[in-house]
């Protein structure tokens, strides 16, 4: 079934697009929540009469993206992680853990935008990610993995010391003593 687009869908076209889509889809997906409309003379007209002002949105998009991808390419995202002595992390840095970076740098920009190599960083170095933008944009952003210094570790207390911990935290809880007696009768 030919349908076009009210609006941009996900993996599937941009507002004022023509599609051929699956029968099912388009009427238990796209009609009912607006996205698209039947593909005949008349949503044809109707397209062709709002085709300037589709084109000066996607004009925008465009610009926009070039902005963004001028500014994330001068961006350098250090992450300081705990990691071992030969340098391998004791977590891993996936593309939440950069989005929640991006974040904090004031961009926001989705998860499933954010191409890691190999889906994750285990170990500390240097790193490029690509950030897809708008249509065939895209943007490589520096990551650096530090290893986290030594004194910011916290390193667990020695064994005997946490056992005797446990055991002191734990006091005796005290019983009362009419009910423990038994020369009080019950009432």
């Amino acid at each position: 079934m030919k349908v076009i687009l009210n609006q941009d869908v996900k993996h599937l076209g941009e507002e004022g697009d023509v599609k051929d889509v699956a029968n099912g889809y388009a009427r238990n997906y796209l009609f009912p929540r607006g996205f698209a409309v039947p593909c005949n003379d008349v949503t044809l007209a109707y397209f062709e009469g709002r085709k300037a002002d589709i084109e000066a949105k996607k004009a925008a998009k465009r610009s926009d993206a070039a902005s963004l991808k001028e500014k994330l390419e001068g961006t350098v995202i250090t992450l300081v992680m705990p990691a071992g002595a030969n340098g391998k992390l004791y977590g891993a840095v996936t593309n939440q853990t950069l989005v929640d970076e991006f974040k904090k740098l004031g961009f926001d920009i989705e998860r499933k935008r954010i191409e890691v190599p190999g889906l994750t960083f285990k170990s500390v170095g240097k790193y490029h990610v690509t950030v897809r933008l708008y249509e065939s944009a895209s943007a490589q952003v520096q990551v650096i993995v530090e290893a986290q210094p030594e004194a910011e570790k916290a390193s667990p207390a020695p064994k005997a010391e946490r056992h005797s911990r446990r055991y002191e935290a734990q006091e005796p809880v005290a019983a009362d003593e009419s009910a423990t007696d038994g020369s009080e009768s019950a009432e």
